[in-house]
């Protein structure tokens, strides 16, 4: 990072940090479309590879997996490497996973693919967030990560409509290829703009060093404390894994990243596809249409928040408080979307997805509660959490639906009953998350 880069605290200055941000948001977005784009394909390869519910989760679920296996090693290459070494080793990987799914054969062809994109797209989020722990300032970062979520919402908006309008020109298989390139033109940008990983700059621990929306942030989570309020990474306390396990408040967000939040994203990125083609009746183009009106509302949504993070966090909104009070509105939604049947249509999901938004607030402050040198090992093990939650929840709502279907429920029914367990799980969370305290600090 050069003078020209940073300001006297060593944060990015403005221009340079809105450079940054662009490279990373274009790696995000092409990850986000990929992560969201077996919703929209979901009818073609139903047909082309005879797919039962339980095949199409886990096809869909096998991105998380991959996902998830990475996120420890993960966590620690990127406190060593730093963020652009790490997501551009990452991006090659995930540029031959895209490939290899545009040519398989066979239904395990395109899972073992799946599961490829899924390990090489792992840092698109966790990287940039990084990054930014060090690089802004504490109410920017807030912003930043909501909007790195409204990139995410880009990318998924892009893996409806535009993917079904183009299906016909190209074929699916094309499509990967053309997902392909735009992730090699990201890894330029990346490789061009992003700061190397200096090794030495001074790093703030100490709630009372940072302003005042950084401090809010910290004390809705554990409190920041250092026995001095500036340390180098060279000098910083050996990070492990152990220590963030370890942590209350990590515990205490860890069963709502699982089902709450894991099971948002389960259901933009794919149930409420499959919900509005066998539940609500829509045609393959009406479901592509509602899709893109959920990842739209959610664009706005995460915009929202980049908005107004920093108000809410000077007037005492940290993101526990938000937390508590939005969880239980999702988890109603949910309840009267899974009671309505199949008048729950496009609308119903996007209120669901809507409501959940808030659960987003947790991994910034998860990543606020330790010390910088270990907010790489912090970040990825409350991603890892998320993102096993989703494939959990992905897969296990079609196991579901096909066990009671062989039980003798209709389809309906059986997509009530399967997004019923899911509830009582987000209840249980919720109920978990309000028995802990975490008032202890990391050390």
């Amino acid at each position: 990072m050069t003078a020209a880069q940073a300001d006297s605290a060593g944060y990015l200055n403005k221009k340079t940090a809105v450079i940054v941000f662009l490279a990373f948001a274009a790696a995000y977005f092409c990850s986000a479309l990929v992560r969201a784009i077996t919703a929209t394909l979901s009818p073609v390869l139903t047909q082309e590879f005879s797919l039962q519910a339980r095949d199409l989760g886990l096809l869909a679920g096998g991105y998380f997996l991959g996902f998830a296996a990475m996120q420890l090693p993960l966590g620690a290459w990127l406190d060593r490497h730093g963020p652009k070494q790490v997501i551009l080793w990452f991006l090659g990987l995930s540029v031959l996973g895209s490939l290899a799914f545009s040519m398989a054969t066979s239904f395990s062809g395109l899972l073992a693919a799946r599961v490829v994109l899924g390990m090489g797209v792992s840092a698109c989020l966790m990287a940039p967030l990084t990054g930014y722990r060090r690089w802004l300032e504490p109410a920017a970062l807030l912003r930043a990560n909501s909007w790195m979520l409204m990139t995410a919402s880009l990318g998924m908006l892009a893996s409806t409509l535009p993917v079904q309008w183009l299906m016909p020109l190209t074929g699916w298989r094309a499509l990967f290829w053309i997902l392909a390139a735009l992730i090699l033109l990201s890894m330029a940008c990346i490789a061009w703009v992003v700061p190397h990983w200096d090794m030495a700059p001074t790093l703030r621990t100490d709630v009372s060093s940072l302003p005042p929306e950084g401090a809010e942030l910290a004390r809705g989570g554990p409190s920041l404390r250092s026995a001095t309020p500036e340390v180098t990474l060279a000098d910083a306390p050996p990070g492990r894994y152990a220590d963030v396990l370890r942590n209350r408040y990590f515990q205490k967000m860890t069963p709502l990243a699982f089902f709450n939040y894991g099971g948002l994203v389960a259901v933009q990125t794919l149930w409420a596809g499959p919900w509005m083609l066998r539940v609500a009746g829509y045609t393959p183009l009406e479901s592509a249409t509602g899709l893109f009106y959920i990842n739209a509302t959610m664009l706005v949504t995460f915009w929202t928040w980049g908005m107004v993070n920093p108000w809410l966090v000077r007037h005492g909104w940290h993101a526990t408080r938000l937390v508590a009070w939005g969880v239980p509105l999702s988890i109603a939604v949910l309840a009267f979307n899974i009671w309505a049947g199949p008048a729950t249509g496009w609308l119903g999901w996007a209120l669901f997805c809507m409501s959940c938004s808030a659960m987003s607030l947790a991994q910034p402050a998860v990543g606020m509660a330790f010390h910088a040198s270990l907010a790489g090992r912090a970040l990825s093990a409350y991603n890892l959490v998320i993102f096993s939650g989703v494939f959990v929840v992905q897969w296990g709502i079609g196991l579901l639906i096909d066990a009671f279907r062989a039980a003798g429920l209709g389809e309906v029914a059986s997509f009530q009953a399967a997004f019923s367990v899911f509830l009582c799980c987000c209840i249980a969370s919720y109920a978990y998350f309000l028995s802990v305290s975490a008032d202890n600090s990391p050390q």
